[in-house]
């Protein structure tokens, strides 16, 4: 340093910003021994950034305030110099007053030339953010230089970055507001983006008044690319304009939470639109626009934008560069996937695209010809299990697996919900008689949708992105392609809880795990086991009392076939129409049943076409097959409207079975007797 007045700091600044870990291990011996400080600042010299302390050294600007004023300055880890490749801006790392953590407002002004803003960010985890940079607990340090001035140091975990200018500017830019950002943007280092289109919509709607508004705001710019299309940059309307503005909140993506929707500044009695952050496993950022309410301009569902340079911090906010504009909704589910190939690695849903042209690209053809149309996508990260690796060269099979993933409908959010107000709902795919099953838990924001298909349970991690034809959901899995054992299966899936529960007390589920067998399980639904209580009330109440485990794992017994393969319900109508009935082996004996095509509406009652669905018949019953071949990696589950049950098979009055109390009891009395008689 240039003056000795801010050694105790410059000292303690090239401590603190050494290695993490030297920090943490260096930090208590300081605490103990104060005279360590000096000398082990020096030896640890060589591990200091040192672009960061040269050109603390080099600026008399920032010589001057550690020497005269009070400061606090955010100094970047080691780990975070060797991430960065730009120039450091050491004066955009100082403010001239002293806060510390507790005392930072939500923004301070920089000692860089115009003073542009720091914005700090407090989040619920108790993470405090500048920026985009995190304040690293426990790292900061508070003192006094030798003129009485308080300064405070925070050490954080990104080098802190202003707005950059181009090399070639003609201007002055200091400070700009978001409006400047948007009319001085070719001066401007945006990694050669360009957004003429946007801010000519902006001017020509005008609305500069949103984008100059004083404030702390959030600021979403479609470039000039995601205007390929024609007649887009007229659907820019002076609402649209609105909806990518989040007035009076700051966010950069490290401090943002995830899916939290943010009230644009589009939202009001007749028009209501949220935007909200959310980051995938690959590290891509995301913003999404929800029209919650729309209007005959501004349809209902959600548009997702990639953002493409993010953080970019002006006088009045924040910017953030997107690759399309939002509240748009202007391309069918077609074009919406063919679009993930333009964008190459960085789209969501390029896997899925990718395997689709892979085989062949017929399924996409046959999206192309459906008017309305849902699909539920899986993300880039649900393709890179083993199992379906294994699969990708199979084409008809993939063939199988990508139509289950396709609905010949318009499929909200909402009308899921409608569908499962009083049952899980089910959702005929244009794979033939094969359906997906959506399940609802929780309400209002905290929802959790689940669909089943082809033995997999997978979660929406992004609903309701809105297409003219239709919605794409973002699943987190692979439908098809099972990942569970049976028993695993039974624990996860709501509609099978009640079987599970019986198999568990009676120990019954002991053998599921088993992946050395083939297992054919008949598994009745909760609302079969339900119908039974209304024709055997009595025994409906016996078969789920622990006291009657016996009769519950003898009953269970029944429905299930072990073999060395599995027999889909194809195989059970072939096998019934050459011989009549079928005997399938099961644990202590053979299961004989009778499976037959019926055309029907079981799924649906409202369904406008028909389909073909399987009946069991068993002891002159009709038992509906409500889900057929439900895939695991060591079986395959039929779902069944009704239990294979009989009013003998627990008899409760007239004493004709005992429960085990009851049987325990009764050995102890003949115990009892014949002990008596031995010693008469």
């Amino acid at each position: 340093m240039t003056s000795s007045g801010c050694r105790g700091l410059t000292a303690a600044l090239l401590l603190l910003c050494a290695t993490s870990a030297a920090i943490a291990d260096l930090s208590d011996k300081l605490r103990d021994d104060s005279e360590l400080s000096q000398s082990t600042a020096k030896s640890f010299r060589r591990l200091m950034p040192v672009r960061f302390y040269s050109q603390v050294e080099q600026n008399p600007i920032a010589n001057a305030t550690l020497t005269l004023r009070s400061c606090t300055i955010f100094v970047p880890t080691n780990e975070a110099f060797q991430r960065y490749k730009g120039n450091i801006h050491v004066l955009y790392h100082i403010s001239t007053s002293a806060f510390s953590k507790e005392q930072l407002p939500k923004s301070v002004s920089s000692d860089m030339d115009g003073n542009p803003p720091l914005y700090i960010t407090k989040n619920r985890n108790g993470d405090i953010y500048v920026n985009n940079a995190r304040i690293i607990p426990s790292l900061s340090v508070e003192m006094t230089n030798r003129e009485g001035k308080r300064q405070v140091m925070h050490i954080i975990d990104e080098v802190l970055q202003p707005l950059s200018v181009q090399k070639n500017a003609q201007d002055n830019i200091n400070n700009p507001d978001a409006m400047q950002f948007l009319q001085m943007a070719e001066q401007l280092d945006l990694n050669d983006f360009h957004l003429r289109t946007y801010r000519s919509q902006v001017t020509l709607a005008k609305k500069e008044s949103v984008y100059q508004s004083p404030g702390a705001h959030t600021f979403l710019i479609p470039i000039d690319e995601s205007f390929k299309l024609s007649a887009r940059s007229g659907l820019v309307d002076a609402k649209v304009i609105d909806g990518h503005v989040i007035p009076n909140t700051v966010i950069f993506t490290a401090a943002s939470q995830h899916d939290d929707p943010k009230t644009s500044a589009a939202f009001e009695d007749l028009l209501k639109v949220t935007v909200s952050f959310f980051k995938q496993k690959d590290g891509k950022m995301y913003v999404k626009s929800n029209t919650i309410v729309g209007d005959a301009k501004h349809h209902e569902g959600v548009v997702l934008a990639e953002i493409v340079k993010a953080n970019i911090p002006v006088q009045n906010g924040v910017v953030h560069l997107i690759h399309r504009p939002l509240m748009i909704i202007d391309t069918t589910v077609t074009d919406f996937l063919k679009s993930f190939k333009e964008n190459g690695e960085n789209g969501a849903l390029r896997k899925f695209y990718e395997v689709i042209m892979d085989n062949g690209g017929e399924v996409l053809d046959d999206i192309t010809n459906l008017s309305e149309v849902t699909i539920l996508a899986p993300s880039n990260d649900a393709w890179n299990a083993s199992l379906i690796e294994n699969l990708l060269r199979n084409r008809k099979k993939m063939r199988e697996i990508l139509n289950m993933h396709i609905i010949r409908d318009r499929l909200n959010v909402d009308k899921i919900r409608q569908k499962n107000a009083n049952m899980i709902a089910q959702v005929p795919t244009v794979n033939n008689n094969t359906f997906l099953y959506f399940n609802v838990k929780g309400e209002g924001a905290d929802a959790v949708i689940t669909v089943e298909g082809g033995g997999v349970n997978a979660t929406i991690v992004q609903a309701d992105v809105a297409q003219t034809n239709g919605y794409v959901h973002i699943i987190d899995r692979v439908l098809g392609v099972p990942h569970t054992t049976v028993l695993g299966k039974l624990e996860t899936d709501p509609m099978m809880s009640d079987t599970y529960k019986m198999g568990q007390f009676s120990h019954f589920n002991d053998q599921l795990n088993n992946t050395q067998r083939r297992f054919t399980y008949f598994v009745p639904r909760d609302k079969g086991w339900q119908k039974t209580e209304l024709d055997y009330p009595s025994a409906h109440k016996k078969l789920f009392m622990p006291d009657f485990s016996y009769h519950s794992k003898s009953i269970l017994e029944r429905h299930l076939a072990i073999a060395d393969h599995v027999f889909t319900m194809k195989d059970l109508v072939q096998y019934s129409q050459q011989a009549g009935n079928v005997v399938l082996p099961t644990f202590r004996d053979s299961l004989q049943i009778r499976v037959e095509e019926e055309a029907g509406h079981l799924h649906d009652e409202n369904a406008s076409h028909e389909w073909t669905g399987y009946v069991i018949i068993w002891n002159y019953k009709k038992i509906n097959v409500y889900r057929p071949d439900v895939e695991c990696t060591n079986g395959i589950i039929h779902v069944i409207d009704y239990p294979l049950l009989e009013e003998k098979d627990v008899v409760v009055s007239g004493g004709s079975y005992l429960t085990e109390s009851s049987i325990c009891i009764l050995l102890a009395n003949l115990i009892m007797i014949t002990v008596a008689k031995i010693l008469n």
